[in-house]
């Protein structure tokens, strides 16, 4: 009988485990254990002095040593699935891997041992007898041919068994069907052809060409392929500009004609309604009828420059999407997100948007990743440009695999991709797949890589097309004659030249050469009504109100409210009872309450968002004793519209940009983001200026989102007052989006209810209140809430008889003004609350200044610095009403947005409020 000695098929995954707890900590293991572990190391002093296995002289000794082998032997199955991918010839520029001295046989003990001799293989392939000779071959089939796995990393044993399952039975093999080889050789034809045809016709025109990494279109064309079977109904897609071209034309269906036509320097679109934006940036969206009949929908979301900021926009997109599809397993829709090396490893956003995939409302049932690992960045060398080893190393803080194949190998790359979208679906994990290829050209085609690589571009120029490699391997299979691959060639090249010769033939008869595209075709873009003032119907009826007011306060019977919480609900229904007091949370609750009983579904994301930073919220109430959770926004009625509130990850750029994916592909819903404190909303800059800000002019994409940032000078320092209103004044144009900084809670409610009852859609950033939160005059009555409207600009609620001076303000300062005015007396001066700053009503704004006729100064007075909050950009709309230039009442101009002293703060607060009024 075999020796089997400890090592066997029923205890295969403890040895595995156990093996691995040896390496990190031995004295962790008992003695039996170790000892067994410890036969690595006996071996490898046997084996330096000469002495082998087979040259013991006792039968003890004999015993002894096939121990220590077998023992061997299961450590080289964990060595290759652990390290096996760093001697893999995943890199089609290396053609010999520099192999891993820790996988030689003299380190793994095995260099003295008769190879021919069976040993039993732990828990690879369920536990078998095998030479060792064969053993070793067969695990280095797997793990270092043309793919590098890195997955015992994970944690969770069923899902590495799962991947060894997968892989190892066939060596990790490639299998496909003949039709499936020649779609592949055709995919890759098309790649390859497409590039060459702009090369040539377009010579010096930017494209971000994919040459060199065309496998991709034979990837992604089997993932759509293979989306029936996996139970999948719909991708949405993410990329920067490397090969979008291609991906547009060959994977989703972008017309040849409209690209072509795009290339054009006299081409004036159409089809974008606004600015534009160049065409390797623009979103599309199609469906696609697979060859196994059901038809897939594609969705590319338009990105900027800012390469992985479009990471988290796709993670909202599909969560929106499988929201909409009722897609509650997370199995319809797949998110899929195509990288760029440097990008991956540099940019923080990427680790950012990983930490979305375990959390509760965010998740999206995993991602594929596919990192287009051009081995460069611009002109960095990847050793210049990470600390890692690989660019993917991030992705191992969720536990996730890594497949690192080579480029060059379609069939590699194709089976890797197939296995990533069995393995996402059957855990609704992250996967990544790093596919090494290179660059044709430079970053760019007018970018000359010479100046900086000369050794490698020498190289690349004699370098086969990928196509020319699959096509002689499928030749030799005899899956294809070279007949038939020239076919495959010359029919799509006749497609391309015939759509070229189209465009050509249209600009001839049109002189300006701009085509005759149909409105926004060739891009996801729509267009809608334009801005207006008309006030919308925010208002609803008592009784209406007053049941989601009553249902906000009552606490179940069987429910232990926290008594500062019960105190503060009681407190709330008195107020509405009398009709008055309603602060500011409780008109926020009151407005995603009447939402939701007209159907529309709310959703609230952000640090701390459930309680609120301020604990002014409490959206969901915790039991005092059991910590049972209630949501008195999801029990107002069975027939209301859905209300989510999420804590987010202490993130700004990923969150933000999650809800803005979210808002655009769910535009009936009323998403919004809070920042803990408003200059958090710093860390999501390039969301807000790229996606929020520009989407509608660049892309023809509608966002509804709010923003809530809390805003006020209270103290608290330079880090906790502004929400640095003046970068988003900066960026108002077009009627793009709508900033407002409003003083009371029925303003809030109304314009948190008009944001869902206009016919258009714009982003609403609010410079949210703190100490307004609790201040005894920030209070609205109910019929302000059931009768009222919002308000762009309010008057003065005592206007003067005889105004010298007109004050307008902004926000929490509208406060200290009027109490200022009050203790002093003073009855010459009128102050006007701007609510919303922009769009700005100048029509009110005259229709105001109108009443006060005879006034002899206009004056704004602000919290901030002269060289931020509003005074830059309402300055001239002032003047444009009022035909004179407006005062200055606030901070001087400085540095940082406010003083770290309370006494200063103090002493500054008061000079401002007072120059308003011409005292200082």
């Amino acid at each position: 009988m075999k020796n089997l000695g400890i090592a066997n098929r029923w205890n295969a995954d403890l040895i595995d485990q156990n093996y691995e707890q040896w390496l990190d900590s031995p004295d962790s293991l008992d003695d039996h254990w170790r000892a067994f572990f410890e036969g690595f190391e006996l071996a490898q002093q046997l084996g330096s002095s000469g002495v082998s296995a087979a040259s013991s002289t006792t039968p003890e000794s004999l015993e002894g040593l096939d121990a220590i082998v077998q023992s061997r032997v299961i450590g080289a199955v964990y060595a290759y699935r652990s390290i096996g991918h760093t001697q893999a010839h995943f890199n089609p520029l290396v053609p010999n891997p520099v192999p891993n001295p820790r996988l030689s046989l003299e380190r793994l003990g095995l260099d003295h041992v008769d190879t021919s001799r069976e040993y039993h293989t732990g828990n690879y392939l369920g536990g078998v007898f095998m030479p060792v000779s064969t053993l070793l071959e067969r695990l280095s089939e797997t793990y270092c041919a043309h793919v590098g796995c890195e997955y015992i990393h994970i944690q969770e044993t069923p899902k590495r068994r799962w991947i060894q399952s997968a892989i190892e039975p066939t060596n990790f093999h490639p299998e496909f069907t003949r039709e499936e080889k020649l779609r592949m050789l055709d995919k890759v034809m098309q790649g390859e052809i497409f590039e060459r045809f702009l090369h040539t016709r377009y010579v010096g025109q930017k494209r971000f060409s994919l040459e060199g990494a065309e496998t991709l279109i034979a990837a992604l064309d089997l993932l759509i392929q293979d989306c029936p079977k996996n139970g999948v109904e719909e991708i949405v897609m993410g990329m920067a500009h490397r090969g979008r071209l291609n991906v547009l034309a060959n994977i989703l269906g972008k017309s040849y004609q409209y690209l072509f036509r795009e290339f054009s320097e006299n081409y004036i679109p159409e089809s974008i309604h606004g600015d534009g934006d160049v065409k390797y940036h623009l979103g599309f969206e199609s469906t696609l009828k697979t060859l196994a009949g059901p038809e897939i929908e594609l969705r590319l979301a338009a990105n900027p420059s800012h390469l992985e900021a479009v990471d988290p926009v796709v993670e909202g997109k599909a969560r929106a999407r499988q929201r909409i599809r009722g897609d509650l397993e997370r199995k319809r829709v797949l998110p899929l997100l195509i990288h760029g090396d440097a990008a991956f490893a540099g940019q923080g956003v990427v680790a950012e948007t990983f930490n979305l995939a375990k959390l509760k409302g965010y998740r999206t049932g995993g991602t594929i990743h596919v990192v287009i690992n051009n081995q460069i960045g611009f002109t960095t060398d990847p050793r210049d440009s990470r600390s890692s080893r690989y660019c993917t190393d991030i992705a191992k803080m969720i536990d996730v695999p890594i497949f690192h194949v080579n480029g060059d190998d379609p069939l590699a790359v194709c089976s890797v991709m197939r296995l990533a979208a069995k393995y996402r679906q059957e855990f609704a994990d992250d996967v990544v797949i790093d596919m090494y290829c290179y660059r044709r050209h430079g970053h760019n085609e007018s970018d000359e890589p010479g100046f900086t690589q000369p050794d490698l571009y020498q190289r690349l120029s004699k370098h086969p097309a990928i196509s020319e490699a699959l096509k002689q391997r499928l030749i030799s299979e005899q899956v294809i004659s070279e007949q038939e691959a020239d076919q495959l060639t010359e029919a799509y090249q006749k497609d391309l030249n015939d759509a070229f010769l189209d465009v050509k033939k249209e600009e001839e008869k049109n002189s300006n050469g701009n085509g005759k595209a149909t409105k926004l075709h060739g891009s996801s873009g729509t267009i809608q009504p334009p801005y207006d003032f008309k006030p919308a119907k925010t208002g609803l009826k008592v009784k209406d109100l007053r049941q989601i007011a009553r249902r906000l306060t009552d606490i179940p019977g069987n429910f232990k409210a926290n008594s500062k919480i019960a105190r503060q609900l009681a407190q709330k229904w008195k107020n509405f009872e009398k009709g008055e007091g309603i602060d500011w949370s409780f008109a926020e609750s009151l407005a995603f309450g009447a939402l939701l009983m007209d159907g529309t579904p709310v959703r609230l994301s952000g640090q701390d968002s459930e309680r609120g930073t301020f604990s002014q919220r409490h959206t969901a109430w915790y039991d005092s004793e059991t910590r049972t959770r209630y949501v008195p926004l999801v029990n107002l009625d069975p027939n209301q519209a859905t209300f989510c509130v999420h804590n987010s990850s202490l993130s700004e750029a990923a969150i933000l940009g999650f809800d803005y994916g979210y808002s655009i592909d769910y535009p009936d819903m009323l998403a919004i983001w809070e920042a803990q404190f408003g200059d958090f909303a710093n860390g999501a800059q390039v969301h807000f200026d790229q996606f929020i800000a520009s989407s509608e002019s660049k892309w023809g994409r509608m966002s509804g989102l709010v923003m809530l940032l809390p805003h006020g000078y209270e103290g608290q320092g330079p880090e906790h007052s502004s929400a640095r209103l003046e970068r988003y004044l900066q960026a108002c144009a077009e009627n793009n989006i709508q900033v407002a900084m409003m003083t009371t809670p029925a303003q809030y409610f109304h314009i948190i209810r008009r944001q869902k009852m206009r016919t258009f859609q714009k982003p609403l950033i609010i410079m949210a209140p703190k100490s307004l939160l609790r201040h005894k005059l920030c209070v609205s009555t109910v019929e302000e809430l059931t009768d009222g409207v919002f308000h762009e600009i309010l008057d003065d609620n005592a206007p003067p008889k005889k105004a010298e001076r007109v004050v307008f303000c902004s926000g929490k300062v509208y406060y200290d003004l009027i109490a200022y005015r009050e203790e002093n007396a003073i009855t010459n001066t009128a102050i006007v609350r701007v609510e919303q700053l922009y769009p700005f009503n100048e029509k009110v704004c005259g229709e105001i200044l109108a009443k006060y006729k005879g006034y002899k100064q206009l004056v704004w007075c602000q919290e901030e610095p002269q060289n931020m909050g509003a005074w830059n950009f309402i300055y001239h709309y002032l003047k444009k009403v009022a035909g004179v230039d407006p005062i200055f009442a606030g901070r001087y101009a400085a540095a940082s947005p406010a003083p770290g002293s309370l006494a200063i703060h103090k002493i500054e607060q008061q000079t401002l409020v007072e120059e308003a009024f011409g005292k200082a």
